[in-house]
């Protein structure tokens, strides 16, 4: 469970990090660079950890499929409420499908 928090903290500030200034469309951009590099510094700071205390439960495919998930997950809240973006019916239709990701990576074979 502190694997999957850690993942979901690293993917809030990811996902400022990458898309955050899209509502900063006239800021220069070397400066939105820096400011992004700034706020993924943080990022770093939760996913190492996170990782690391989640490679002795999960394989790396797991961990790798976990946080994209959680990042796909985190950016469809953030594309609503920050960028005021709609959520499209098949958007859904997309997350469906990684659930079923999911369910293959962790089926035991």
């Amino acid at each position: 469970m502190r694997t999957v928090i850690l993942l979901i903290i690293s993917n809030i500030f990811m996902t400022f990090a990458w898309y955050g200034h899209l509502r900063f469309k006239n800021t220069a951009l070397p400066v939105v660079i820096l400011v992004s590099w700034l706020i993924a510094f943080f990022e770093y700071c939760f996913q190492v950890p996170a990782n690391r205390i989640g490679s002795s439960i999960f394989t790396a495919t797991q961990l790798k499929i976990i946080q994209e998930v959680i990042s796909l997950s985190v950016f469809a809240v953030f594309s609503v409420l920050y960028l005021k973006e709609s959520f499209k019916w098949n958007y859904a239709v997309s997350f469906v499908l990684m659930l079923g990701a999911v369910y293959f990576a962790f089926k035991k074979v």
